[in-house]
């Protein structure tokens, strides 16, 4: 992957960005997603928020090569703090990281949230916590999808803030849009995740140290909502 060619995770993050947007891309890593978004035209500015220094010193250096410092703008910032009022955000991706993580970055960031910014969000697990936050919070999920890329599953949560959007627990858990549309990919992933719920739940039955009863518990009712989903 380059600042040119993203990887398939990020092109899927990408087609979701409103052509035109002005885009805060949170955790930027070596800001591959602007710098290629930019030099197609797609946005009209961004910003790169990063929180250590390595990467940021990365994106600089991508966006200083491409010869877009007047488009993109670097910032070192702890979450949402790499959002300034000045900077008219139209939209917000945080991708790659655990769900819990993206969620306590919206949650700490409130203040630089207007409410009109279109959310892209791409956890690495931890789904439900994130889709518990934006339902609490007045977003409502305009779409989902899930992809596959070296052995991994990942899913995509576009929010916006709408009417209010309630969502049951099972909704929370597989997605409400992923759940009803059922693509083949989405099925597939949850194959997988049951054959490993099973294995959890026998390795919880083997071990030698008390385990908590509600995870047990927890396991199990995970292990009947795949089930009755998949038939």
């Amino acid at each position: 992957m380059s600042e040119q060619t993203l990887s398939i995770r990020l092109e899927r993050v990408a087609a979701h960005v409103p052509l035109g947007a002005r885009l805060a891309d949170i955790g930027s890593d070596h800001g591959y997603l602007p710098v290629a978004l930019v030099r197609r035209g797609a946005i009209e500015m961004a910003v790169a928020g990063e929180l250590a220094l390595k990467p940021l010193r990365s994106a600089e250096r991508n966006v200083h090569e491409n010869g877009l410092e007047q488009w993109i703008t670097v910032r070192l910032a702890d979450g949402l703090e790499a959002i300034q009022s000045t900077d008219g955000i139209t939209a917000i991706s945080i991708c790659g990281m655990g769900g819990e993580t993206i969620r306590d970055i919206l949650e700490s960031g409130k203040s630089h949230l207007n409410g009109q910014e279109r959310l892209i969000l791409q956890p690495n697990r931890g789904e439900q916590p994130l889709r518990q936050w934006l339902m609490e919070n007045g977003y409502r999920i305009l779409c989902e999808e899930v992809l596959r890329e070296n052995r991994f599953d990942y899913e995509i949560i576009i929010a916006e803030r709408a009417e209010p959007a309630t969502y049951s627990a099972e909704e929370l858990y597989f997605g409400p849009l992923l759940m009803r549309e059922r693509s083949p990919a989405f099925l597939a992933k949850w194959r997988r995740m049951l054959h490993q719920k099973q294995r959890t739940l026998a390795n919880l039955a083997h071990a030698l140290q008390n385990i908590p009863e509600r995870r047990i518990q927890e396991t199990h009712q995970q292990i009947r909502w795949i089930d009755e989903l998949l038939r």
